[in-house]
Order: C-alpha cells, then structure tokens, then sequence
C-alpha cells in the first residue's frame, strides 16, 4: 500500500491498494474511491463496539478490499486540521487523543486506555479515556489543526494546555499540576488552574486548535457580538 496526504487545512489521505490488499476506516470516512473497492461493514463483537463508542468512535466500522486489481480510496478530516501516518510495531505503542482515528491498515489493533492517576483524568483535559494504538501497521489519525511533533529525551517534562495534546509515545507518562505562581496567576492568567505534563522518553505531536478552544472562541465571539 502507497499512500499521499493531499490539502491544506482540510486534507484528504489517498490511499493506492494493491489487488487484495484492504484497509480499515471509522464508519462514514470513505470520501471517494475506485469501482473496484469492496465494502464490508463489521462491529467486531460487542467488547470491541464497547470499547470504540468509550473512546468517541463509531461503534462499527469498515474494511475496503481492492478487488481484480489496484485500487484506490480516499478519506477526508471532519474538522480542519492535519492527517497524520503512524506506524506501529512492536515496542512502538501510541496513545492519542478520543476521536482521533481515521483508519489503519490491517494488524492495528485500537483498545481503551484509561488514565490511572484520578487528577490527570477530571483536570488534564484529556479525560480519563483515550485510545491506545498497538500491534503492527500502519495508522491515519485526525488532528485539529497544525500537528507539531516533539522528541522528549528521558525524564524530560512538556507543560501543555489543556486539550492541546493529540498523541504519545506510550512510553511518555502523563500527569497534571497547577498553574505556577499562586491564585492570583491561576484566577487572572486566562489559563485556568491545571496544565497537563508529559514526561519523556517518547514523541508526541501536540495540535495547534482544539475543537474546544474553537467552540469557546466561537461562543465569546456570539456573546459579544449580540
């Protein structure tokens, strides 16, 4: 399988099959295609369907087959943003934000990861559900807006604003703690009370518009606009 990412702000992954080869996608994310790509729609057991609607995904999802020869597929973001191709293997484990996956070729497997520490999951932003990504593969994911990537060494911490973070290594640890610099920072900064840390050793691809920062700009703008 060959793939392009194709766009700017709203961009379209295009996917080129060899005969037999297929490719798995989030219900609905199939934009355009060649006559010669099968459908088959599945819900891989009620656990699977569980775990899929936990993480803010559909509960069924689709495989694309190319039949009698090449084929190709297409799939576009629902939110202006990024496509970003992961690949996944052993020892290469990634945990990334609810909602983020678009579609990966088979051997990937999508699970829940919950949050161990209760802080990180009510005050991190990033909820105490997430998706892990594991197996072998290849895997699209849908970032809001910019994806920017960071390479943290051993040890080292990132401070992100909450819902700022898209994906990590699972190798990173999460946590959160409180706006430095006391109450007055905390009421008057405009960054609310928590920020979510990251420590290494891994990547993480932090996104540049959040949908909730979206939605709030959206929401001031209609307020004092009235």
């Amino acid at each position: 399988m060959n793939y392009e990412i194709k766009g700017g702000e709203l961009p379209v992954v295009e996917l080129h099959l060899e005969s037999g080869e297929s490719i798995n996608c989030e219900n609905g994310a199939m934009s355009w295609m060649t006559d010669n790509m099968q459908m088959q729609t599945k819900g891989n057991g009620i656990g699977k369907m569980f775990s899929k609607a936990m993480t803010g995904e559909k509960m069924f999802s689709n495989t694309y087959v190319a039949n009698n020869g090449p084929g190709m597929i297409t799939m576009c973001t629902n939110f202006p943003g990024s496509i970003i191709a992961i690949e996944i293997g052993p020892g290469r484990e990634i945990i990334c934000q609810k909602g983020a996956y678009l579609a990966s070729t088979p051997g990937v497997d999508m699970s829940i990861f919950f949050q161990k520490k209760i802080g990180a999951g009510f005050f991190g932003g990033e909820g105490f559900i997430m998706q892990r990504m594991s197996g072998t593969g290849m895997v699209f994911l849908e970032i809001d807006g910019t994806a920017i990537e960071y390479q943290l060494e051993a040890g080292q911490r990132m401070i992100i604003d909450t819902g700022y973070l898209a994906m990590m290594d699972a190798s990173c640890k999460m946590d959160i703690e409180t706006v430095k610099g006391g109450i007055k920072n905390m009421v008057l900064g405009g960054e609310g009370f928590f920020n979510t840390v990251v420590t290494g050793p891994g990547k993480i691809i932090l996104q540049t518009m959040p949908k909730v920062q979206l939605a709030s700009a959206i929401g001031s703008f209609l307020v004092t606009s009235r």
